[in-house]
């Protein structure tokens, strides 16, 4: 019940969803991976991205002895995780499937949309999850290359990325979509961008709250939550250039990033 929480992602957006569940279980530990050295992971093939997924999923168990894993990354998700659920002894927790539902719980009319990594979108994982949700809901997706390295760049608003917005959510647009799944975990830091752009009728739906609330409840049903109040340790990694990570990431979650720490890229965990 006292081990930490696992949580990875290609860099600095699944910091939204630490900040979810930091907020929603104060008293638990966590320990996160950023692996910034490999970023960004949408223009990847699948089935490296699920090497990169293998390595970080294996480090948090062995490594640091984690209690459950929440992949905080839409692409790592996107790319399978059905392996590392076999494998590993721990519950692993995704971003798609509660996604999903916060997009069809959020529609008056039935059109929603998702962008997200080429990656994400070319997988097909959201329009099968969607599907799962039973909704009778028309979904159009967009991929949106270009987005995750303007957030990495901290340039989330100006008129480099409201051009590029405008190119890209062109479909959605015309869609007539009134609920729009931010299918990538780093797509909040661009939501004002976004919101411009689509206008105030369309409804922004973010994963990572809802993914807290699923990690909380799972945890909860496994007698894994930590009883008593207090506030957790919170240990974050990178795999790149730490400075950056510190910086950058702290302006995303704060203040916390300023202890980031090395987390080596290595091979063959045995």
């Amino acid at each position: 019940m006292h081990r930490p929480i696992g949580m990875f992602d290609s860099g600095f957006g699944g910091l939204t969803v630490a900040r979810a569940l930091m907020d929603l279980v104060p008293a638990e530990d966590l320990v996160y991976i950023g692996d910034t050295g490999r970023y960004p992971y949408g223009s990847k093939p699948l089935p490296e991205v699920q090497s990169y997924s293998h390595e970080l999923a294996r480090s948090l168990v062995k490594d640091f002895d984690v209690k459950a894993i929440v992949v905080a990354c839409n692409t790592a998700t996107a790319a399978g995780l059905d392996q590392i659920r076999a494998e590993l002894p721990v519950p692993i927790i995704d971003v798609v499937e509660p996604g999903a539902r916060s997009l069809v719980k959020a529609t008056r009319s039935g059109r929603v949309g998702v962008i997200g990594t080429v990656g994400t979108v070319s997988s097909g994982a959201y329009v099968q999850a969607v599907a799962r949700t039973g909704a009778p809901v028309h979904l159009v997706s967009a991929a949106c290359p270009g987005f995750v390295e303007f957030v990495e760049r901290g340039q989330t608003v100006g008129d480099e990325v409201t051009v590029l917005a405008e190119r890209l959510l062109a479909p959605i647009r015309d869609a007539n979509v009134d609920a729009l799944l931010l299918g990538c975990t780093h797509y909040p830091f661009l939501a004002r961008t976004i919101s411009d752009v689509l206008g105030t009728g369309v409804t922004l739906v973010s994963s990572a709250d809802e993914t807290a609330f699923v990690a909380r409840d799972r945890l909860a049903e496994l007698g894994l939550l930590r009883a008593e109040a207090g506030v957790g340790t919170h240990r974050f990694l990178s795999s790149g250039d730490i400075e950056l990570f510190r910086e950058l990431g702290g302006r995303l979650l704060g203040a916390e990033l300023a202890r980031t720490e090395r987390w080596p890229l290595r091979t063959n965990l045995v």
